[in-house]
C-alpha cells in the first residue's frame, strides 16, 4: 500500500507538472500580444514581453477611433447573436425529426445530409445561387446560409438518441402533440449539447469575414468587424501613412503594436463568454462517449 502510495504521489506530481506546462505554452502567447499591444514601441529590446514596457493605448485608440470599427462591431455581436440563434432553431428540430425511425424516407435524409458534409458545390455555384436568391448585400447572408449545420444536427441527433425513450412515450400517453413533445420534453435536457453547438456557432459568425468579403464588399454598412479590421490592418503599414493622415499626435504605435492590439479586440469576446458556457460545453463533447 505504501508502494502504491508513493507510486500515486509521483504521478499526480508529475501529472501537476505536465499540466501547468501545458497552462504556461497556452496563456504565454496571449499575454504576449496583450502586453506588446499596451508598450511603447520605443521602449521595446525584442524578445519576451510578458509586461507593458511604457504602457499606451494608442494603438486601441487607432483601432476603435474609426466610427467603421463600431458599425462592425455591431454588425459583428448581430450575427453572433442571431445567426447561432437560427441554427439551433432549424438545425434542433431537424435533429428531433431524424431520430424518428417512424419518420417516412428517414434512411434516406439521414443519408442525404451526411453526403453534404463530404461534397460540397464549391464558391462559384454558391455565389450564383445567393445572387439568383438576392441576398448579396444584404445582412440575411450572415444568418440564412449558416440556418442548418450539419454537423451540429449530427451532435444533436445523438445526443437526443440517448435520451430515454420514455419521457417521450409518457407526454405522447398525455397527449402532447410532436411540437410540444420537442419544445416543452425534449428541448430542455438538451442544454449541455445545445451549449456546445451554440458555441461553435458564435465562434464562427464573431470569426467570419470571407462571406463579408465575397457578398457585401460593395456594402460598407455591413461590413463586419473582422472585415473592417482586416482592411485596416491592410491599409496601416507605417508611421509615415499616420503622419500623412494629420494623426501625429499617435506616436507610439508601429504595425507591430497595431496588430497586437486587433487581435486582442477580436480574442476578448470570445474569451468572455467562454467561462459561462464551459460547464455545458463540456458535456456536449462527450456526446455519444456515454449512455445511460
Amino acid at each position: 500500500m505504501r508502494e502504491r502510495s508513493i507510486s500515486g504521489s509521483l504521478f499526480d506530481a508529475g501529472n501537476l507538472i505536465f499540466m501547468l506546462a501545458i497552462l504556461t505554452l497556452m496563456l504565454f502567447p496571449f499575454v504576449y500580444i496583450v502586453s506588446y499591444s499596451l508598450s511603447n514601441p520605443s521602449m521595446l529590446k525584442g524578445g519576451l514581453v510578458l509586461f507593458p514596457a511604457g504602457f499606451t493605448l494608442d494603438s486601441y485608440k487607432k483601432a476603435l477611433g474609426d466610427s467603421a470599427v463600431l458599425t462592425g462591431a455591431g454588425i459583428s455581436i448581430a450575427r453572433s447573436i442571431i445567426g447561432p440563434a437560427v441554427m439551433l432553431f432549424f438545425t434542433s428540430m431537424a435533429a428531433y425529426a431524424l431520430t424518428r425511425n417512424d419518420l417516412g424516407g428517414v434512411r434516406f435524409f439521414r443519408k442525404y445530409f451526411v453526403f453534404t458534409l463530404y461534397f460540397t458545390s464549391g464558391i462559384i455555384p454558391m455565389y450564383l445561387l445567393m445572387g439568383y436568391l438576392q441576398l448579396k448585400g444584404t445582412f440575411l447572408i450572415y444568418i440564412l446560409p449558416s440556418a442548418v449545420s450539419v454537423f451540429n444536427m449530427v451532435l444533436i441527433k445523438t445526443y437526443m438518441e440517448g435520451l430515454p425513450k420514455e419521457m417521450e412515450e409518457a407526454a405522447v400517453v398525455d397527449g402532447a402533440n410532436d411540437m410540444r413533445v420537442f419544445f416543452q420534453v425534449i428541448f430542455p435536457v438538451c442544454k449541455p449539447v445545445f451549449a456546445a453547438v451554440v458555441l461553435f456557432e458564435c465562434v464562427n459568425q464573431w470569426n467570419a469575414f470571407i462571406d463579408t468579403q465575397i457578398y457585401n464588399t460593395m456594402s460598407p454598412h455591413l461590413y463586419s468587424l473582422q472585415y473592417v479590421l482586416y482592411n485596416t490592418l491592410n491599409q496601416f503599414n507605417s508611421l509615415e501613412q499616420l503622419k500623412e493622415q494629420g494623426q501625429k499626435q499617435l506616436t507610439a504605435i508601429t504595425p507591430q503594436t497595431f496588430k497586437m492590439a486587433i487581435t486582442v479586440i477580436t480574442i476578448l469576446p470570445i474569451a468572455f463568454v467562454y467561462p459561462f458556457l464551459q460547464r455545458y460545453f463540456i458535456k456536449g463533447l462527450l456526446v455519444g462517449s456515454i449512455k445511460g
